[in-house]
């Protein structure tokens, strides 16, 4: 199914860079679809960035980093860290990540802001792709303001979990 994705995002063309991956509600998987979807390019050969925007409630923090030891996105955003800092190699070749940081008060007045439209923009120059993991469309907003600097978005829908109306007016609010 990755595999199937990946071919499908690959064949969007050379204009989708960054994308936006969401969902209507909470632990519908769009967090693994996430991270499978840049491995899976980053195994190809792309050179990829993935970037967990979910500032409020990251379920790839409380899996793989300690969220009061690790520099991310929210500290990027708000001036205390460089990129450099925040910017973490994988195990997977090809593949980089920016974790969400520490969770601050004002997740959507940092994504909002100038600093990350330049990072989206800068980032697209170097990596093949930018995936950008959100938090739920269906639950906050930062999915829509997250999309408005990508140039796609995806939307996972959890199969017998979410009606066609609910996430019918969910794509129309992405």
């Amino acid at each position: 199914a990755f595999k199937t994705l990946r071919t499908n995002v690959q064949f969007c063309g050379t204009d989708v860079k960054a994308i936006a991956i969401t969902s209507c509600h909470p632990n519908e998987g769009k967090s693994t679809v996430s991270l499978e979807l840049s491995r899976s390019l980053a195994e190809v050969g792309k050179k990829v960035l993935f970037i967990d925007a979910d500032m409020r409630k990251s379920v790839i923090v409380k899996k793989y980093a300690d969220a009061a030891g690790i520099c991310g996105l929210s500290q990027y955003l708000s001036g205390q860290n460089s990129l450099e800092e925040v910017l973490f190699a994988t195990q997977v070749e090809g593949l980089h990540a920016i974790f969400a940081g520490q969770f601050p008060a004002n997740p959507v007045e940092l994504l909002n802001s100038s600093a990350f439209k330049k990072l989206i923009e800068e980032q697209t120059k170097v990596y093949d792709y930018v995936i950008v993991d959100t938090p739920p469309l269906g639950v906050v907003i930062d999915c829509a303001v997250i999309a408005n600097v990508c140039d796609s978005a995806i939307m996972v829908i959890a199969a017998e979990k979410v009606s066609n109306r609910r996430a019918v007016v969910i794509k129309n609010q992405l």
